[in-house]
């Protein structure tokens, strides 16, 4: 199929494409198109106005700060990706986004259209929900920020309203040392994932987990933060049992099923996933205390 019949805007501003945002009747915003475009075709999305962000280079490029690194709506996964300095202090970011798509949808896929999207097994959703990111929506009364744990309103239904633009997205880093780890299963290299898993931790000064986070992707509506499985691991030492038991627990009830896999499947693969990636982010903190200085 092709897509319904429809005008293109080009924006050539961030005020420009609000002002036609505000004025237009039943219009979208196009910014890397990856999956806005395949869903016009199918016609699953038909719109009267495709207003493009792609001019908008305002809303491109990433800026670090001591706490959080600042990421523009329309900057491309692939310059995430390759941004030394976002590997540098956050390396689960070139981990998770070598999962996404192929290297032409990375190319063109954009950061904002990928929240905007959300896909239950999209990557950004995923760091995002991870690293309890907090997201700008700019309208014409102004910007408002919403955190990552508010933004999802259902089933690729995110909190923007229908004259606001995705502009920013501000991800917390974590400190120096940290453990992390990022993996998924798919039928395929590219395909979404059944079930994704990623990981952060950070150790006391005796080998004790002082914070945690891990969250699971492609499994429901959205990213799931396993909060029970953080409570598990804080302030416990860890071992084999530790991480075995951190794998059960992630066999949440949120977790749903689908026509291809079942709900029990996805549990099982998160209980394994989860036990591998925390064994995993707890060797990467560890070799990180030792080129530190430090010992556990």
């Amino acid at each position: 199929m092709k897509a319904a019949p429809f005008r293109y805007h080009r924006a050539e501003s961030l005020a420009e494409a609000s002002a036609m945002l505000a004025d237009l009747d039943n219009a979208r915003l196009l910014s890397g198109g990856q999956s806005l475009m395949a869903m016009m075709n199918l016609r699953y999305v038909i719109v009267d106005h495709l207003i493009d962000l792609n001019p908008v280079r305002e809303m491109a490029g990433v800026t670090s700060h001591d706490s959080y690194f600042e990421v523009g709506a329309m900057t491309r996964q692939r310059c995430l990706l390759n941004d030394d300095a976002v590997a540098a202090h956050s390396p689960i970011f070139r981990a998770a986004l070598s999962y996404v798509g192929h290297l032409q949808t990375r190319n063109r896929g954009t950061v904002g259209g990928s929240l905007a999207h959300m896909d239950p097994a999209a990557e950004l959703m995923g760091l995002a929900a991870l690293t309890d990111a907090e997201i700008t929506l700019t309208g014409p009364t102004g910007a408002r920020r919403v955190a990552i744990a508010d933004f999802p309103q259902g089933y690729m239904t995110p909190d923007i309203g229908f004259d606001e633009i995705l502009t920013t997205v501000r991800f917390a880093r974590w400190p120096a040392g940290h453990g992390w780890d990022f993996r998924e299963f798919a039928q395929r290299h590219g395909d979404f994932a059944v079930v994704g898993v990623g990981s952060l931790l950070t150790l006391d000064s005796v080998g004790a987990i002082d914070r945690a986070a891990v969250v699971l992707i492609g499994v429901g509506d959205g990213p799931l933060r396993l909060v029970e499985v953080e409570a598990l691991l804080t302030g416990v030492r860890p071992d084999t049992e530790l991480f075995r038991a951190a794998g059960e627990a992630a066999r949440h009830p949120a977790i749903t099923g689908d026509a291809l896999v079942s709900a029990d499947y996805r549990r099982q693969l998160a209980a394994v996933m989860v036990r591998r990636s925390l064994t995993d982010a707890y060797r990467r903190a560890r070799a990180a205390v030792g080129k530190e200085g430090g010992h556990v």
